[in-house]
């Protein structure tokens, strides 16, 4: 059946956006892939945010050379080219494409784009052995628990052993003596102030002379 100019048009249109969103790029030949396969695939593209398109080479190479993707080998494309987008994860589209196509013999691999540049059927292959971002992912945090889950259990260990010695140790030392207790210190007395007494004090007689000494008169003097 005969495309429509605008069905050309359309589908032009179509691809002319997804090659502008895609990271990476598979193609692969549809040798009769029925209705029900055909579905399966487009399910399983979709849990990696993938989508598949199915059109003539010519619209693809047309779509291609808007994006500066020309020379495009023809081992690449051969008839009815199913085009694989893979949106978020280059290598997400290209694992489930040849998962499909080794068990499909309806579907082969032709080829693709990666980084701008057309990679042939066996660099696909080889991009499909890498492990995905998931898959990387997941081996990097169990390397990491791995040593972190080791460590935890030598610190417990070692500081279970330490609780115990202290406990030991403890429990080998001599219950200690109670210690006589000593009789109370008496304080010293306090010495209470002397009273005063009231009685005045005596008065002091003078001196007597001493004898053979005259006493001096008042206004007696010495002569010369």
């Amino acid at each position: 059946m005969a495309v429509t100019k605008a069905k050309k048009s359309e589908i032009l249109s179509e691809l002319d956006e997804m090659f502008g969103k895609a990271k990476s790029i598979v193609f692969a030949a549809n040798k009769g892939l029925s209705v029900k396969d055909a579905s399966h695939l487009r399910g399983q593209l979709r849990k990696g945010k993938n989508e598949m398109k199915v059109a003539k080479k010519t619209l693809i190479r047309i779509a291609a050379e808007k994006h500066n993707i020309k020379d495009i080998d023809d081992a690449v494309m051969t008839g009815a080219v199913a085009a694989i987008f893979c949106y978020e994860d280059p290598l997400s589209g290209i694992k489930a494409l040849f998962k499909f196509s080794k068990e499909n013999e309806k579907l082969e691999l032709l080829g693709g784009i990666m980084d701008g540049k057309v990679i042939s059927a066996d660099i696909v292959k080889r991009y499909a052995a890498i492990p995905s971002r998931e898959e990387l992912l997941a081996k990097m945090m169990g390397s990491m628990k791995s040593p972190v889950s080791g460590f935890v259990g030598v610190l417990s260990g070692t500081l279970g052993g330490f609780v115990r010695v202290l406990q030991a140790f403890n429990e080998s030392r001599p219950a200690e003596e109670p210690k006589a207790e000593e009789p109370p210190k008496e304080e010293p007395k306090k010495e209470e102030p002397k009273e005063e007494s009231s009685a005045p004090p005596a008065e002091e007689k003078p001196a007597e002379p001493a004898a053979g000494v005259p006493e001096e008169g008042p206004g007696e003097g010495k002569t010369e």
